[in-house]
């Protein structure tokens, strides 16, 4: 089939060195046929002579010699590309020149000259079909010698500067091109003329004399020339101008930037200074990011700026330069930057709409100079020539502005350059507002895991206690863990850990949920196993019931309990899915309890178990939740290695540390990452053992004649501990409590005191009723028992024992004068 007519005789010769002739009648009858014709298809002339040319041609091609035949008639002649069948029946690929052939008056003839095309680069063009391909063509092409000096150039290089090619010849790259990189370009020709290999595709940067003050770019081309024997004559090239594609290339790669770069975290400040980051110096030499304050604090941003009557107010969240110590500006990250009300940020903040102006006025002002102790200087004078500012957009709310300033880039801002700064500005300002938005809640929730964890250890004897939380480095930064410390009666303390899955306010609601519930239940004194039984219960009754996600997110949380009585050293703890605490002994050995545990909060299961031990006075115990065991670095969704955690636990805990907050922070910083994968909450505690000089006890009979002599002991006691003057309250309280157990209670009655931070008082007995407060008429006989004793105590209750009960109450001992009553009395009926 033809790819290519050419029909313009005078403009281009055939080369007839190796064609084979055919001759053709008027008819299109084949009525000569050569040597050269029989061997490109296989025919002897006696096969030939007489057919039609169209009975040799694949169908395709027979069909186009009809017209063929009438632009020959027209023109004179014909060229072009036409398929013949083999002999043996394979297509042969012809180049084709069809002329008049001039055989005598009257007769038409018409000479066809055919050239195999196998193998052959083309028809063979003369000088000045070459000639016009050279110069017509729209690349720029050069030629330069041994010496890379100019020896040929075509007019469409001059588009890039230089002069015209006549102004070229003799000169190098760098004498008619300064703007360019003329080194490596001329290295480049040198590597060619070195090797042999052809350049192709080299992408040049620079500014050319026809565009002094834009950044071009060109793809060139480099390929030697030589001579028949292969001697170097030079280094051909081309040149096309790429700019439009080169800058669009560019934008692409600045916004894959600034969604790689920008949002990578959740802080407002950081997220403006990644903006600042990203555009320069790909797209500006300075760039400042303003923020409204409200959106610094997470608040929700109202529309409209905040103004006075002369100055707005911004805060300089983030600005970038390409020259060090940012000295296009005096306001430094955090402060507030103050712009006149009719200053173009302004504008663009009232109006929402972006502003770019390609040459800076002269005239034009500092916008903030005003507001600072100094004179205010121009734009120019700070070496600022071109700028744009875009609006920071957020849900049809504008929160701040971006302003761009080019200094040391003498090309101008256009109007690409502010669709593309918008485009990212646009999608930085949903990474502000998220940051914006995560602020607020992490705030929130600050405030919300504040008021829930302890501010402060509460003041007891019975244990030295410290402790350290350290919440996941994750969206919110917060976590579910929890721990608290709370006395008990009788000098005792409980001890509390525990982890509820999630992190947010979700997870601190919960939180807060559950570790109110134990303090709670810790009030009513029961035993470590049925506090976690009705914590469980009521973790099941409140997923069940409520919709809030604090109540779901408690299902499967974890909690150690821990009770620690200083006068026997007894410490019982149950544990709820919880790692057991580790004991340190008070010469140093580290072991882990083997404690029964049971199901997690709110999953049911099997009933929890308590373990009873006896520990010796000094001995720390550790309690923690499972972040502080897991491993480093861990694969996601792989479960910690707890023995391994525990080993690492074991031998940071041998190293010795006299203070124990020293301690309890080089537990945490030798075992938890800088960003760990899951919350930590460690409790220290050293325990200590009451002195047989803080504790008295005394069994009593049944009898109410011992009331009087148990008074009598009780006087005695408070002398020893110089404690006269609560012996008169004293006196009273046991009185009540011994005369209500002869009363209403059955078996053996046991009396003791302590005195620690207060004074305590204790009536044991075999009883299993609970005592109510009454408050009696005053026509009463009784019924004022445990409504004097809760006058004269800062608290009293009862807890009850595998043996029956106790009756419990504290005096203070900071000399709070006792309450004034009319009469004591010796009825203390309270059942």
């Amino acid at each position: 089939m033809g790819t290519s007519e050419h029909s313009d005789a005078a403009e281009q010769r055939f080369d007839v060195a190796d064609a084979a002739p055919v001759l053709l009648d008027a008819h299109g009858m084949v009525s000569g046929w050569s040597v050269g014709g029989g061997q490109l298809l296989g025919y002897a002339a006696a096969e030939v002579v007489g057919r039609k040319l169209t009975e040799l041609l694949l169908p395709a091609d027979a069909a186009r010699i009809p017209a063929i035949g009438e632009q020959c008639k027209r023109d004179g002649s014909w060229s072009g590309i036409l398929t013949a069948r083999h002999r043996d029946g394979h297509p042969v690929a012809l180049m084709v020149r069809i002329a008049e052939a001039q055989l005598g008056p009257g007769s038409e003839r018409w000479i066809m000259l055919v050239t195999d095309l196998a193998g052959a680069q083309g028809w063979a063009m003369s000088r000045s079909v070459l000639e016009q391909m050279a110069t017509r063509s729209p690349l720029g092409i050069a030629i330069v010698d041994t010496d890379l000096r100019y020896v040929w150039s075509n007019d469409a290089l001059a588009q890039f500067g230089g002069g015209p090619a006549q102004e070229r010849i003799g000169r190098r790259l760098a004498d008619i091109q300064p703007g360019l990189d003329s080194e490596r370009l001329e290295a480049k020709m040198r590597q060619v003329l070195e090797t042999g290999e052809t350049v192709v595709g080299y992408e040049q940067v620079g500014r050319v004399q026809s565009a002094p003050h834009r950044q071009c770019c060109h793809a060139m081309s480099f390929t030697r020339l030589h001579d028949d024997s292969g001697h170097p004559l030079g280094v051909y090239y081309t040149a096309m101008d790429i700019t439009e594609r080169y800058l669009a290339r560019q934008r692409l790669a600045l916004l894959n930037r600034a969604g790689e770069h920008i949002g990578r975290s959740l802080d407002v400040m950081q997220t403006a200074q990644e903006l600042a980051d990203v555009a320069v110096p790909g797209l500006a030499d300075f760039v400042a990011v303003d923020l409204l304050d409200s959106v610094l604090e997470g608040a929700e941003p109202l529309p409209g700026p905040p103004s006075d009557s002369e100055m707005v107010t911004l805060r300089r969240a983030g600005h970038r330069s390409v020259r060090e110590g940012v000295p296009e500006t005096i306001i430094r990250i955090g402060q507030t930057a103050r712009y006149r009300a009719e200053s173009p940020p302004v504008r663009v903040l009232t109006s929402g709409e972006s502003w770019y102006e390609e040459q800076v006025d002269p005239r034009a002002m500092d916008w903030t100079a005003t507001d600072l102790d100094r004179a205010a200087a121009s734009l120019v004078e700070l070496g600022l020539h071109s700028m744009m500012i875009v609006p920071i957009r957020s849900r049809g709310i504008t929160i701040g502005v971006t302003s761009f300033f080019r200094r040391d880039r003498p090309d101008p801002f256009d109007e690409n350059d502010l669709a593309l700064a918008e485009e990212f500005v646009a999608r930085a300002a949903i990474c502000v507002d998220n940051a914006r938005r995560y602020t607020r809640e992490r705030d929130a929730a600050l405030v919300l895991q504040r008021s829930l964890l302890p501010s402060h250890l509460p003041d007891q004897d019975a244990v030295d206690v410290t402790a350290c939380y350290r919440p996941a480095d994750e969206l919110t930064g917060l976590g579910g863990d929890w721990f608290d410390v709370i006395p008990l009666s009788g000098a005792r303390v409980a001890l509390v850990v525990g982890d509820v899955p999630g992190h947010g306010i979700d997870g601190a609601a919960a939180m807060g949920r559950l570790r109110t519930a134990v303090q709670t239940l810790a009030d009513l004194d029961l035993p470590p196993e049925e506090v976690l039984a009705h914590l469980d219960d009521l973790v099941i009754r409140g997923a069940r019931e409520e919709d809030a996600p604090s109540a779901v997110q408690a299902v499967g949380s974890s909690c150690l309990y821990v009770v620690y009585d200083p006068v026997s050293g007894q410490c019982a703890m149950a544990s709820s899915a919880h790692p057991p605490p580790a004991l340190v002994t008070p010469d140093g050995a580290v072991s882990f309890p083997d404690l029964p545990i049971g199901p997690a909060l709110g999953t049911g299961g099997l009933p929890f178990e308590a373990a009873e031990f006896c520990l010796a006075e000094g001995t720390e115990l550790a309690l923690h939740t499972d972040g502080l065991l897991a491993v480093d670095r861990r694969e996601p969704g792989r479960e910690p290695d707890l023995d391994a955690g525990r080993e690492r636990l074991r031998n940071v805990l041998e190293l010795r540390t006299p203070s124990l907050d020293g301690r309890c922070v080089a537990v945490v910083d030798a075992l938890v990452p800088s960003r760990p994968n899951d919350d930590v909450a460690l409790l220290l505690a050293r325990t200590h053992r009451l002195g047989t000089g803080q504790v008295a006890s005394w069994d009593l009979e049944s009898d109410p004649a011992v009331v009087a002599e148990a008074r009598k002991k009780v006087t005695r006691q408070l002398g020893d501990w110089g404690l006269e003057e609560l012996a008169f309250t004293t006196e009273l309280v046991v009185s009540e409590l011994v005369t209500n157990a002869i009363r209403y209670a059955s078996g053996p009655i046991r009396l003791r005191l302590i005195v620690e931070r207060a004074l305590i008082c204790e009536v044991s007995d075999a009883g299993a009723s609970a005592p109510h407060l009454r408050h009696p008429r005053t026509t009463d006989e009784g019924g004022r028992g445990l409504f004097l004793v809760s006058q004269f105590s800062q608290r009293w209750g009862a807890r009850y024992t595998l043996e029956g009960k106790i009756i419990w109450a504290e005096q203070s001992l900071t000399g709070e004068p006792a309450p004034e009553i009319d009469e004591p009395t010796a009825d203390a009926s309270t059942r």
